[in-house]
């Protein structure tokens, strides 16, 4: 149990923040991520170590997420509304807010592997080596896939 519990400490936030970048929404990926450590726990004995647990606690969350999203629980995660947060002008936070769902409609008008290289390196703050991990693919991969994402948003958006 003293290992799973420092796998827990030590992986918690990076899962957080992956689950985070596939729901948009702090208590989804929430639940997301200690769903993934309690089947990992549980499946713990077939881990094989062909990847990083890194990788394999992420692909655990994702495939959390798509069951999910397959309950139609969580298809349209909720965007936090409250207008008063960090001092900012109404005016900037509905400008950004715009902006933001311009980019999300953009995003899902994208294919795959694009869709979810953007997303994980913006929304997940995932290193280009640990997207390149997940993929099975290299690191050079992973940035030229992000760097096209971005090209086909930004000539969507113009």
């Amino acid at each position: 149990m003293t290992d799973f519990q420092e796998v827990y400490v030590l992986y918690f936030r990076e899962v957080y923040r992956y689950a985070l970048s596939l729901c948009r929404n702090e208590s989804i990926a929430e639940e997301i991520t200690q769903e993934t450590f309690y089947k990992a726990l549980a499946k713990l004995d077939s881990f094989d170590g062909k990847c990083k647990i890194s990788v394999w606690l992420c692909q655990i969350a994702k495939n959390t997420y798509i069951s999910m999203c397959r309950k139609d629980k969580y298809l349209d995660p909720n965007v936090k509304t409250d207008l008063s947060q960090g001092g900012e002008i109404f005016e900037e936070i509905f400008f950004n807010r715009e902006t933001a769902l311009a980019i999300h409609k953009v995003l899902h008008t994208l294919d795959e592997p694009y869709k979810e290289v953007f997303s994980l390196r913006t929304f997940g703050e995932l290193p280009f080596k640990q997207i390149a991990e997940l993929f099975g693919k290299t690191e050079a991969w992973a940035r030229v896939t992000y760097h096209r994402a971005r090209l086909r948003i930004k000539e969507e958006l113009k």
